[in-house]
């Protein structure tokens, strides 16, 4: 008698190459279980918790004021009284950028007894770390409209376009942090190295001061370079989108941003998909 439970087990060359991305959508349950645990302990042991997402960009925010506002006066551009708000809505994306980075350049290193054990797609993991970095953008953003209506800001319309300048924001951070992981499982010691890659992006980008200011001291083919930064065009957008008619968005820009967004994450899918069979051996 034939048992109904019995099945057939096909092995296919190059089967786990040409079903990798149905695999993803598979593993969809371990992506939630990843996330999930990664949100837990991110404030796990700490004595103000969640409260974090908060303090620091307000923190690194006081910070620019104080010196690029006050000190290296390159504010001009900007009312006095709401500089502290046209820093902040510059943080919360570069926070987000810079938390996605760090934490997804790290992921596959720290799950190596994951790794190790089962199959799985391994692009699942950094992917998780950057959805939790977009749950603090989220808790951080509350802050923001808070600010709004201490100054007494309306909001612009404009401000349904920010989902899209987030999406930008994660495409970046996907598409760098995919590059980087690959390369902090072959180079350990490349850890090292990121904190000082992520502060200087922080100065490359228009955190503190308007993109402006480098179209006033090198020009439009300045600025056009400057662009190059694919924070340039997030950051410029979150302005538009956030002050409405007091921000002029840099159309040129914004494509060139667009352009190196996509091509870093297709490099960065392509690098990390050619190492990751390698991933298992060298941790």
């Amino acid at each position: 008698m034939s048992n109904s439970n019995e099945f057939d087990l096909v092995i296919k060359p190059g089967a786990i190459e040409k079903n990798y991305w149905q695999d993803i959508w598979r593993f969809r349950e371990l992506f939630y279980i990843l996330t999930w645990r990664d949100l837990k302990v991110r404030y796990k042991q700490t004595v103000l918790g969640v409260a974090w997402s908060v303090i620091r960009p307000l923190l690194s925010t006081i910070i620019f004021a104080v010196l690029f506002g006050r000190i290296a006066k390159m504010n001009s551009e900007v009312d006095i009284k709401y500089y502290l708000v046209f820093v902040f809505a510059a943080m919360l994306p570069w926070q987000f950028f810079s938390n996605a980075l760090a934490e997804s350049s790290n992921s596959i290193v720290q799950n190596a007894n994951l790794i190790t054990k089962i199959y799985f797609p391994r692009i699942i993991i950094p992917a998780s770390t950057v959805i939790v970095s977009l749950v603090d953008f989220l808790i951080s953003f509350g802050l923001l409209l808070c600010m709004f209506a201490y100054y007494q800001l309306m909001p612009s319309w404009k401000m349904i376009f920010l989902p899209g300048f987030l999406m930008l924001a994660f495409l970046a951070a996907f598409g760098f942090g995919l590059m980087l992981t690959a390369v902090n499982v072959k180079y350990r010691d490349f850890r090292f190295v990121m904190p000082f890659i992520i502060q200087f992006g922080m100065f490359l980008s228009p955190v503190a001061y308007s993109s402006l200011v480098v179209q006033q001291n090198f020009g439009i083919e300045g600025r056009l370079l400057y662009s190059l930064n694919p924070l340039v065009g997030v950051i410029d957008g979150f302005r538009w989108a956030i002050f409405g008619k007091d921000e002029i968005l840099f159309l040129p820009g914004l494509l060139i941003s667009i352009g190196v967004t996509f091509i870093m994450l297709w490099a960065g899918i392509r690098y990390f998909r050619s190492t990751e069979k390698g991933f298992a051996d060298s941790i």
